[in-house]
């Protein structure tokens, strides 16, 4: 049976160990102590590491994860504007212990930014460890790469199914629904959203996992392409991702 544990790391990260009965892969261990705990305790072997880019807090924990269980380490590569445009995504399929899983190239918070998409299994829907690329509710900074890049990593996401699980690198989803809700203030999706959000918060704190479902309705980011978002930022003829480009602008001042 596989499982996707969610393993909070550091001040607001997230780490995610993927169980198949005996074997284990990381994603982004920003420590190792708190993953190690957790094998410990299941027993699992951890065969693998892999990473959706390079910042330390997604990969501080490697080098320790590495000695200790003698498991493969997977960096993902920088990747330029042309390699980002050209790569197909059924081409980028690989093995990372027992799980097969589709490496999505998504440059923009950092030129190396990859997403893992794991398909579907008997007893689990498919899901997306997206990093720093897509959070509940908003979208990375963009510390290398244009926004037109950055909104080209997007529309790869928003081809994956409606079910997909969506599990991202930090927690800011009651932030970024405060956003979404001061940019479009009767979108009555995004406020039962923020209140949703807010209950989490009350409870248990971790707002992972969303799906791309509810990403697409309610994720401001993702909806630059629709003529009210376009409206309600008085940007009618702009295109998709010069409206991308102003909801990061605004984000980034929120």
């Amino acid at each position: 049976m596989r499982t996707i544990v969610i393993i909070p790391t550091l001040s607001d990260n997230y780490t995610y160990l993927i169980e198949n009965g005996s074997e284990a892969v990381v994603v982004d261990p920003g420590e190792a102590r708190p993953v190690l705990r957790r094998l410990e305790r299941t027993g699992a072997s951890l065969v693998a590491v892999v990473c959706t880019h390079g910042h330390f807090d997604h990969t501080a924990g490697n080098e320790e994860l590495v000695r200790e269980t003698d498991c493969l380490l997977y960096l993902p590569r920088d990747l330029s504007d042309g390699d980002a445009a050209s790569t197909d995504m059924e081409l980028s399929a690989r093995s990372y212990g027992p799980f097969k899983m589709i490496l999505i190239p998504t440059p923009g918070h950092s030129k190396d930014s990859v997403c893992y998409y794991l398909a579907p299994a008997e007893d689990a829907p498919g899901a997306v460890f997206t990093g720093d690329t897509l959070f509940v509710g908003g979208c990375g900074r963009l510390f290398t790469h244009s926004p037109s890049v950055m909104w080209q990593s997007l529309q790869r996401l928003l081809t994956l199914p409606p079910e997909t699980l969506v599990y991202c690198g930090h927690d800011y989803a009651l932030e970024n629904y405060e956003f979404a809700l001061d940019i479009e203030p009767d979108n009555g999706a995004v406020k039962r959203r923020l209140e949703e959000m807010r209950a989490v918060a009350d409870v248990s704190g971790n707002s992972v996992p969303s799906t791309m479902e509810i990403e697409r309705a309610t994720n401001p980011f993702l909806r630059a392409a629709e003529p009210e978002m376009k409206r309600v930022l008085g940007m009618p003829d702009a295109s998709d991702a010069e409206v991308f480009a102003e909801l990061r602008r605004r984000k980034d001042r929120f």
